[in-house]
């Protein structure tokens, strides 16, 4: 990583930084991780934000919306516009924060480079502000960290995709979450009924469980109840478990041979002194993925997850 400084056209220094780093993957892979906005949701910012809404229309002057939120749920909205796209070698675009009442607070230009070498991915990131306000000295402190943690989860993300079976990724949702937390934790807040039940399901929810037999053949039923007094029924059957590592099962609705089912891989990570979860679903059509997409999975993921990090701290209490 470089730090530069370039004036400004009022002589003030604005600051450059300069990344590279190499994934061990295809460079159309790499790309698309940087091109697909369910992919772009899962890694970009620091460790532990979320990105509820991440919308990108990728060709020369789309436009591009991200809202980061934090833990501590403050949200952070950033447009954008692209400005060069060469498939898959190049891409460039603009991010401009947002403050609370809408103005920019300033704008960057981030330039990336991929350079494919013997299957692996070469990255080279410039991101250079253009123009700043002075409030916004206090975002760009953290501007290197930030890039830093996020280039890390990019680096989790590849991984992921990489592994994905081609022909499921147009049938796949994918959230990923780092817990700052022991896998043996993380692992029984999962799989422990007392513990499920105050941290499952989008904010707002609450949940009845019927039976959680975590095992091999084992079923987990439960009612989620939505905060406008909807019921959603729920059955998981146990086709793996790999403790601490790893949960595989069947989710649909309470009945048998439910046509709307989708497999579900669940993986526990040691990352970082802390957890890295992934949880992956797997539609059986392409439609059907695209309609959980519409009905909120993916940030009803998001907040699901968010959940359990709030509640993780109370269980090592």
């Amino acid at each position: 990583m470089t730090i530069a400084k370039s004036p400004s056209p009022s002589g003030e220094a604005l600051p450059s930084l300069t990344f590279t780093r190499t994934f061990d993957a295809p460079r159309a892979l790499v790309w698309k991780v940087w091109t697909d906005p369910v992919h772009m949701a899962a890694w970009w910012g620091p460790h532990d934000f979320t990105n509820p809404v991440c919308e990108m229309d990728v060709r020369l002057g789309g436009t591009l919306k991200i809202d980061m939120r934090a833990p501590d749920g403050t949200v952070y909205p950033m447009t954008g516009v692209f400005k060069e796209i060469t498939e898959p070698e190049r891409l460039s675009f603009t991010c401009t924060p947002l403050d609370d009442k809408g103005e920019v607070i300033f704008e960057e230009l981030t330039t990336v480079t991929f350079t494919e070498k013997g299957g692996k991915t070469l990255l080279n990131i410039e991101a250079r502000i253009l123009w700043k306000k002075p409030e916004a000295d206090a975002y760009l402190q953290g501007m290197e960290e930030g890039w830093s943690q996020s280039l890390v989860r990019l680096g989790s993300q590849v991984a992921r995709a990489k592994v994905s079976v081609p022909a499921e990724a147009n049938r796949e949702l994918i959230n990923s979450r780092f817990f700052k937390a022991p896998r043996e934790l993380v692992f029984e807040a999962w799989t422990k009924p007392e513990h499920v039940a105050h941290w499952y399901g989008p904010n707002g929810f609450t949940l009845t469980i019927h039976e959680m037999d975590v095992r091999p053949g084992g079923m987990w039923r439960y009612i989620m109840h939505g905060p406008d007094g909807t019921d959603y029924d729920n059955r998981v059957v146990y086709e793996e478990i790999s403790h601490p590592e790893r949960l595989v099962y069947l989710h649909g609705h309470d009945r048998d041979n439910d046509p709307e089912a989708f497999h579900v891989t669940v993986t526990f990570e040691e990352e970082d002194g802390g957890t890295r979860l992934t949880m992956r679903l797997v539609m059986a059509t392409a439609e059907q993925r695209e309609a959980s997409v519409k009905f909120g999975a993916v940030e009803g993921g998001n907040q699901t997850l968010s959940r359990l990090a709030a509640y993780l701290p109370t269980m090592a209490k």
